[in-house]
């Protein structure tokens, strides 16, 4: 091996050279290290917001339990808050004897005794058993027949066909009602509602006759949902919500607007201020509006209150992903303020008891602003991006009075629950179907969609409802509730 020159043996212009040299080396790698501690830092970071990401489930993110799979996660709801089976003042539901039966089958008993052969005499007591069951079920139908005669005079006499009654051979209201009831309040699809019909009267039905059905109703109930609307927008507190619908392959929006009594729901192609405008109904709102925050909602003139639900989901990850100690307190404030309102019974809370939830609220946001600060511009073009807890604190610190608004007004729910509800069962639709094929066929859903869950909201019988809508006597809703 070659021995390493001996300083003393070099000149000096070799020292500086070799000092430079080293010099050199020391500076690439102090830069390498530099380098490599950021990309460290930067791979950190993604892999906690990956791991993040895994960690979001339905019960503290808006994803919804559907998409969860098999995949087991942790109710929020508190052990033993709320056991299985019927709660305490639960009237239930056990089937009850009738005092007037439809039939009575007697059994008698046998003349004489088989033991002894005596004859049986006295009075015997009786027990009675009752059995609930359906009659069969078959096609009932009605003949409308009319006459025809001439005067003497030459005038002729004709009677004429009820105005239900168009063509020689038609469905009756009983059937299209059944038909609306099943695909557009229990979701079956066309096809095998047709299915359902034929089996149960033994009458093949075909799927485009279900769809005219469908078309008819949407066709009459449109004027009774256009009333629906006007009273959702002329409403003191209305939810909204939207969600991707899928239809003839293509992704449409579906839109909803609701109060406690009313439902009203809508399909376009865009998601935000462009459908706001073709319908119409959130820029006619001059009362107080529940959404989750989203920047169209924000656009509106309305006053503001923001859906808790989604808070207590997003506290609760950063509660339980990120460790911050300041989203447990703000869930337990914000759960206690619900729970003296909702003991309130619609009445107000005091003013001194609204400034005291509104002091511990900003005093946990300043251990938020503590324990998250914004992280630096990175020089690049648009806003830099923050951390999950940042962004959620700087929502619940900008739209603070939106946030608390339920304590303030008495009439504003804590959640948007309501709307969000409104949503679900049309999904249920979407997931059983696949998708709707023409755009004609989910706006008729719509229609009837909306008429359909305001009366439910009402306590209407749903299918003598539509019985009556088919037989041109619509029922209305209270559009004042």
């Amino acid at each position: 091996m070659e021995r390493l020159p001996d300083l003393a043996d070099l000149t000096h212009a070799e020292k500086d050279a070799l000092i430079h040299l080293l010099w050199d080396w020391v500076t690439a790698l102090r830069q390498e290290v530099v380098r490599l501690t950021a990309e460290v830092t930067r791979l950190q970071g993604e892999v906690a917001h990956l791991r993040g990401q895994m960690a979001k489930n339905s019960r503290n993110s808006s994803i919804p339990s559907s998409a969860e799979g098999l995949k087991k996660t942790k109710s929020m709801r508190k052990q033993g808050s709320r056991p299985p089976g019927g709660q305490p003042g639960h009237s239930g539901s056990t089937l009850k004897q009738v005092a007037q039966p439809d039939h009575v089958v007697d059994h008698p008993l046998p003349e004489v005794c088989d033991v002894c052969g005596e004859s049986l005499t006295g009075q015997a007591t009786t027990e009675i058993r009752q059995v609930f069951d359906l009659p069969p079920v078959t096609m009932e139908v009605t003949e409308h027949r009319i006459h025809a005669l001439r005067c003497t005079c030459g005038k002729l006499h004709r009677s004429e066909f009820p105005p239900e009654v168009t063509a020689p051979v038609q469905y009756g209201p009983g059937v299209k009602a059944q038909a609306v009831y099943l695909t557009q309040h229990h979701m079956l699809p066309v096809a095998r509602t047709a299915n359902v019909l034929a089996d149960l009267y033994g009458v093949p039905i075909s799927t485009g006759t279900v769809q005219a059905m469908i078309g008819e109703a949407s066709e009459r109930l449109a004027p009774t949902v256009a009333r629906i609307a006007d009273a959702v927008a002329q409403a003191d507190v209305a939810g909204a919500d939207e969600s991707g619908f899928r239809v003839a392959g293509k992704l449409n929006w579906l839109h909803t607007a609701v109060t406690d009594t009313l439902t009203w729901l809508g399909l376009h192609a865009k998601r935000g201020k462009a459908a706001f405008e073709d319908f119409g109904l959130l820029y006619r709102l001059k009362g107080t509006l529940v959404h989750d925050g989203w920047a169209s909602y924000r656009e509106l003139t309305c006053t503001h209150a923001l859906c808790n639900a989604h808070h207590l989901r997003e506290l609760t990850f950063v509660h339980e992903e990120c460790g911050q100690a300041w989203a447990k307190r703000m869930i337990d404030l914000l759960v206690c303020a619900h729970h003296e309102t909702a003991a309130a019974h619609g009445q107000p809370l005091t003013a001194l008891r609204i400034q005291a939830i509104r002091t511990h609220y900003e005093a946990i946001l300043a251990e938020a602003a503590a324990a998250n600060p914004a992280k630096p511009a990175s020089g690049r073009r648009g806003r830099t991006a923050q951390s999950v807890p940042f962004n959620l604190y700087r929502r619940l610190r900008d739209h603070a009075d939106d946030v608390l608004r339920f304590t303030t007004d008495p009439r504003v729910p804590f959640s948007n629950n309501l709307a969000e509800q409104a949503i679900r069962m049309p999904k249920v639709k979407h997931k059983i179907a696949g998708c709707f094929r023409t755009t004609e066929g989910a706006l008729a859903f719509c229609t009837i969609r909306s008429y359909l869950a305001t009366l439910q909201k009402q306590h209407f019988d749903l299918f003598q409802s539509l019985i009556q809508v088919f037989k041109g006597n619509t029922p209305q809703p209270n559009f004042s509730g």
